[in-house]
């Protein structure tokens, strides 16, 4: 087996996966939605919005069977659950419910002499059939969301929910065909081998997230096709606390951030960088803090989620067992329950275990540097973040921080936040992924920016100045025509 195979078939820890799609059932749903879009069905706007208010629908009408598919994967807590999948789901499609007619209407530019009386602008128009695949950490959300962005943009669309989240997996298959059009929109289950077989199918665009892994086998998938793509990976999140601080709320925010999700967040802050005497100030505030959370008893909390799947529980015990750290707070585990307690590790060395890949799951280590720039340089020798956590009440601190780093997301005093604002572009940089969704981003992701000029037969007198026979007269006054000083902001 070829190392990309084998890197797919760890996405499919599961030996049965119901309602398997066979190659030649993949064709005639990729037909059935090519066939569709090529009549034009989904670029009005009216059916964009149609579609767009019926997923809201679908997710309203079925809040409850999705909290319950959402504990039966993760254990998800309600709040979490409603906060993170559903909220933020019905908020992005309001967004694009209420502001989709303006993203549609052309966006007019400037001129210059020799356009001076043309129509000049940019046409956004749909890329045609859209291929998602969706990770298991946040099933709903991240297979919802960059569909709303593919609707809105008015694509048809190929849904792959994830099938380690399989009760998501088997509620978004059942209710996807009920209220969206299937003509045009189309869910595909199963493991690792469906993935492969999709993946050899020509697509206008794949929207994938997850690992940094797969990515590359979607990269060159995509390759053979010239398909392009948007990758939402993640990669080692990490949060600096450095200068004065509130220790009390450091320690609240950083360990909401961290365990929201029991830490299966790609955005989650994976270690944090601070001096010795701010982490000897900060360990008893985050034993306090996870205590009052999570009571005394973690295991027994209703507020905490747990690891997907045994595999990932063994990952995570076998990562923490490799780790030269001292465990300091938690690191208890039981396999039967997939649970592993909030923990964190200090005495962390660079090249230490728990630094040579994401975590995705509740260990915290801590590293102490020196200086503030110690951690600018510290994460500047490791691939960019998705995401890039600063604590401190020193603006100096997060300003130098920002402007000497690079991550596809920051954020100050606060952590995951950043994600939940439909108006800032989410995405990744670098290793952490590229393209960029959420509201208007994730429309023009999935819109081809069509450059128009309609021009009609009035001043060829003028006109006639570029053909032959060329002379330096007529060079010097095209060469001034069509320079930017000319162009004078007209529209």
């Amino acid at each position: 087996m070829d190392p990309q195979s084998q890197v797919l078939d760890r996405m499919d820890p599961q030996s049965q996966v119901q309602d398997r799609m066979d190659p030649q059932s993949q064709v005639v749903v990729l037909d059935r939605l090519r066939s569709s879009f090529r009549s034009g069905i989904t670029v009005p706007e009216q059916f964009r919005l149609t579609q767009l208010t019926k997923l809201l629908s679908l997710v309203e009408e079925n809040e409850q069977q999705i909290l319950n598919a959402l504990h039966k994967d993760l254990a998800k807590p309600k709040f979490e659950a409603i906060m993170s999948e559903v909220v933020i789901v019905t908020n992005e499609l309001h967004f694009a419910i209420s502001n989709l007619k303006s993203w549609m209407q052309p966006e007019y530019v400037s001129k210059n002499l020799a356009t001076k009386f043309d129509d000049c602008f940019v046409r956004r128009e749909p890329l045609g059939v859209v291929l998602i695949i969706g990770p298991w950490n946040y099933p709903l959300q991240l297979l919802l969301l960059p569909l709303v962005a593919a609707i809105a943009a008015g694509n048809c669309v190929v849904l792959k929910p994830s099938e380690v989240s399989a009760a998501t997996e088997s509620l978004m298959a059942e209710l996807v065909p009920r209220y969206l059009s299937q003509d045009c929109y189309a869910v595909v289950r199963g493991g690792a081998e469906e993935t492969k077989m999709l993946l050899q199918n020509r697509f206008d665009h794949i929207f994938y997230t997850g690992s940094q892994a797969v990515a590359r086998v979607v990269l060159q998938a995509a390759s053979l096709h010239l398909t392009p793509v948007t990758l939402e990976l993640g990669g080692k999140s990490p949060c600096i606390i450095f200068g004065r601080i509130d220790i009390k709320a450091a320690a609240r925010r950083l360990v909401w951030a961290k365990y929201f999700n029991l830490g299966q967040s790609c955005v989650a802050p994976d270690y944090v960088l601070c001096s010795p005497d701010t982490r000897d100030a900060l360990l008893p505030a985050l034993r306090q803090t996870l205590e009052e959370f999570y009571s005394q008893d973690p295991q027994s909390s209703p507020d905490l989620s747990r690891i997907v799947s045994p595999r990932h529980w063994t990952r995570l015990t076998e990562l923490l067992g490799r780790s030269r750290g001292k465990v300091v707070i938690g690191g208890e585990s039981h396999q039967e329950d997939q649970y592993m307690a909030p923990t964190v590790v200090v005495d962390v060395e660079e090249d230490d275990a728990l630094m040579k890949e994401e975590i995705f799951g509740p260990i915290l280590p801590i590293i102490t540097v020196e200086t503030l720039e110690e951690s600018i340089d510290f994460i500047g020798r490791q691939e960019k973040p998705l995401a890039l956590y600063v604590f401190s009440d020193e603006s100096s601190v997060v300003n130098t921080v920002l402007q000497n780093s690079s991550s596809g997301g920051f954020c100050s005093n606060d952590g995951i936040l950043h994600m939940t604002l439909p108006t800032l572009p989410f995405g990744g940089v670098g290793a952490s992924g590229y393209g960029s969704y959420h509201g208007r981003w994730g429309f023009e992701a999935l819109s081809h920016r069509r450059a128009c000029m309609l021009r009609g037969w009035a001043l060829e007198r003028l006109n006639g100045l570029r053909y032959p026979p060329y002379t330096q007269t007529r060079l010097s006054w095209l060469r001034w025509s069509t320079s930017a000083k000319s162009s004078c902001s007209l529209m």
